[in-house]
């Protein structure tokens, strides 16, 4: 029997897709990579993962388990193999909230468990823009971060267990809903950030949090980055460690909003060089209660300690958000960061982490370097900075594959020479293995090459992916 009638008669006919059904998984977000598997299957729970598993194993055909497809690296395609979507494992089999923790299977959408949730009076406190079809399952596989890192860590903070099914089929049951175990290996750690190069992730236990009572945003514009970095302390230390996001848009990203967008409003006249999106969660009633004059004590506070900053000359202007509205317009500006870059060629896209207080000498520096690579380069900027992540893109004056090289090996070399990363959530896939040949300790990837042979001897689980090769 062949492979596809095989996996017709384990999942049915309906969810063994070839020919015109592949055309929505074929693409990725960014454009720059198309896939061409043999199909697409979409088991129904882990049983069915583990028959596909074990189908695939039987006629030595590669895997590469797939999401939401919102990755930016190329980690969800394929020539030949076959793409296994979690997209019908997608129940939120329980929400506890005596205990705050989340059981949801690998193809639930992001946005859903932010609604089940809220329905809790509870929060998971992992947001980016594409929370609306990025799902479980992809940003564990990717260790996923966006803005509220500052506050409450990465995916893999977040989560407590996961169940996962090996290449060989078996699965492996790691739902633990434990704060603290020391019975040797913390084995979910393997597989989260892993990109699917291990096994399959089809369910998880996620942390959930208090939801913020009231929040207190604003837009400012700081006198320089280390100053924003005063800030960010001032308000860390009134706050008691309540700032969610700390987000950094520059003088050269906004006049690109400005540019791609016309129709959203600049916060500043003239424009400034740092402009800084601020949020601060109140959980507790005393900051989030209105006094008899409908004032808010946690904006109050942060107006307050603005305008301490103001007076000191380190803070040049601000808006505190008063409504929703306003609130949701601030964020608005900050999530068209992908829009704006992608919609403009050719494009140089890095996503790096620094130490917080190295931001700034980075930016000083490949700035520095920029104009004798090309003269004609321009940049955009946008920064989680209060974690230290870089979304750094250069605009170059030709699409050529060596500009793209020596450009990126020159960010590559001020970030590691400040003590960085060349790569922060967005994972490896395929864009980054000549980053991971460069940058990556030798050792560090000889240790994963063990692990990746002793949890897939063939090489099926998303070949090709996150690991380069040795000769490569």
């Amino acid at each position: 029997m062949t492979l596809l009638t095989d996996l017709a008669a384990a999942l049915g006919p309906a969810h063994v897709l070839t020919g015109s059904d592949l055309a929505r998984y074929t693409g990725d977000w960014t454009t720059h990579y198309t896939a061409n598997p043999v199909a697409v299957v979409r088991p129904a729970d882990t049983e069915q993962v583990s028959q596909v598993m074990k189908l695939a194993a039987r006629h030595g055909v590669p895997v590469v388990p797939v999401s939401g497809r919102t990755g930016l690296v190329g980690g969800a395609m394929t020539d030949g193999g076959l793409m296994l979507s979690v997209e019908r494992l997608n129940r939120i089999r329980e929400i506890r909230p005596n205990t705050r923790i989340a059981i949801v299977e690998a193809g639930v959408v992001l946005d859903r468990l932010h609604e089940a949730a809220e329905a809790q009076n509870l929060y998971f406190p992992l947001w980016f823009g594409a929370r609306g079809s990025a799902m479980i399952g992809g940003v564990l596989s990717t260790n996923a971060g966006g803005s509220n890192v500052l506050r409450y860590g990465s995916t893999r903070a977040l989560c407590l267990g996961i169940e996962v099914v090996l290449a060989d089929g078996r699965i492996l049951n790691l739902m633990s809903q434990l704060h603290k175990d020391n019975s040797g290996y913390d084995l979910k750690q393997l597989f989260i950030g892993a990109e699917g190069t291990l096994g399959v992730i089809t369910a998880a236990v996620m942390k959930l949090v208090p939801r913020p009572r009231a929040y207190a945003t604003a837009t400012l514009a700081a006198r320089s980055l280390p100053d924003a970095l005063i800030l960010l302390n001032r308000l860390q230390e009134a706050t008691g460690g309540a700032v969610e996001a700390f987000e950094y848009m520059p003088d050269t990203y906004m006049r690109r909003l400005a540019e791609a967008r016309p129709d959203i409003r600049q916060p500043f006249t003239p424009r400034h060089a740092v402009n800084i999106l601020v949020e601060v969660g109140a959980t507790a009633p005393r900051d989030a209660t209105p006094d008899g004059d409908g004032n808010i004590p946690i904006t109050d506070l942060l107006e307050t300690t603005l305008a301490a900053m103001m007076e000191e000359g380190m803070v040049l202007d601000a808006e505190v958000a008063r409504t929703e509205a306003q609130r949701r317009a601030m964020w608005q500006r900050r999530e068209l960061a992908a829009e704006i870059t992608v919609a403009r060629q050719p494009a140089i896209d890095t996503d790096i982490c620094l130490p917080v207080d190295q931001v700034a000498t980075f930016l000083d520096r490949i700035h520095a370097r920029l104009p004798d690579l090309d003269a004609g380069a321009e940049t955009l900027s946008v920064a989680h900075l209060g974690d230290g992540n870089i979304h750094f893109t250069v605009f170059g004056s030709n699409d050529s594959a060596e500009l793209y090289d020596t450009v990126v090996e020159a960010v590559e070399d001020e970030v590691q020479a400040l003590g960085g990363s060349f790569s922060a959530e967005h994972g490896v896939g395929l864009s980054k293995l000549p980053s991971m040949k460069r940058r990556k300790d030798p050792v560090a990837l000889d240790v994963m090459r063990a692990v990746k042979a002793a949890l897939d001897p063939d090489n099926r689980m998303n070949p090709g992916k996150v690991i380069p090769d040795e000769g490569r």
